[in-house]
């Protein structure tokens, strides 16, 4: 679909976070002065994560947004209104756990609130994480520290809630342990499976991105024709397909290029201020 091409309908936009718009937590200063500048437009920005909410670091909010979609679907909130908050149930977090633990698996489990991990995988962890964010030329700091200084030890299981749990190291492969878990559970391997372990997240089977764009549109009476979503990952397919525009990053996943109606340049060529200025998203060209 293509969008609306009266030029000044509200649009609503939604921006994935790692690979899209941050690149190992570290924002381009071109994409800040982008999403404010579309955002005095009239339009609607939002980010659309597969992170939870604690791991989102003040560089990362600093443009300002209207809202968010985050652990990948499961959780979105506009404008201070929570819309959907949609977290395992008992049983699915109790197998999902018992087999984690029973494979001495490095994860941790995202809420809204905090980021809890296994006490004895906290130093694994830890090493993993700051190893990972040491890729990026400046992203260390910025990338680690916002996930590790959210860190909390479990300390009683059952009263754990949580929406999603991202593996960092498994002796398995991710197709197996969801196997083991059983029902309601899916997967996706994420950037850290790149680095050569078994890692990626494990999620509510049926919950996507896409239906994080649809609540927020329907909130805020913005026709789906009228939405854009930009990503670069495997968890950014179904808001990509969803969305009235959909945007991937140059070098995604043959199957997510295929699904897109645009292309637009990774964050350290600042893509987003072009994405945005072809789509007329700035009241002038000032940023193009």
């Amino acid at each position: 679909m293509q969008p609306s091409a009266t030029a000044r309908t509200s649009r609503a936009v939604f921006l994935d976070v790692d690979g899209t718009y941050a690149d190992f937590g570290v924002v381009p200063t071109g994409h800040v002065r982008a999403v404010r500048e579309a955002r005095e437009a009239g339009h609607r920005v939002l980010l659309c994560t597969g992170r939870p909410v604690p791991m989102l670091s003040a560089s990362i909010l600093e443009a300002g947004f209207d809202g968010v979609v985050a652990s990948a679907g499961a959780y979105v909130k506009v404008a201070g209104e929570v819309l959907v908050d949609r977290r395992f149930s008992a049983d699915l977090a109790a197998r999902a756990m018992a087999v984690l633990d029973a494979h001495d698996v490095v994860y941790i489990l995202e809420s809204q609130e905090c980021l809890y991990v296994p006490k004895g995988a906290i130093e694994r962890l830890r090493t993993i994480i700051e190893a990972h964010f040491q890729r990026g030329s400046d992203g260390k700091a910025v990338g680690s520290s916002v996930i590790l200084d959210a860190l909390k030890p479990i300390t009683n299981a059952v009263n754990v809630s949580f929406a999603k749990i991202s593996v960092f190291d498994s002796p398995i492969p991710m197709d197996r342990l969801a196997d083991q878990v059983g029902r309601d559970i899916a997967i996706i391997e994420n950037s850290i499976a790149g680095e050569g372990r078994h890692a990626g997240e494990l999620y509510q089977r049926g919950i996507s991105k896409a239906d994080g764009v649809a609540a927020v549109a329907a909130h805020l009476g913005i026709n789906r024709g009228d939405t854009v979503a930009i990503g670069d990952g495997q968890n950014d397919l179904e808001m990509i397909a969803y969305a009235g525009v959909g945007i991937a990053i140059e070098g995604s996943s043959p199957e997510l290029m295929a699904l897109a109606d645009r292309t637009a340049a990774p964050p350290h060529r600042e893509g987003l201020v072009a994405a945005f200025a072809d789509l007329g998203l700035f009241l002038s060209a000032k940023l193009s």
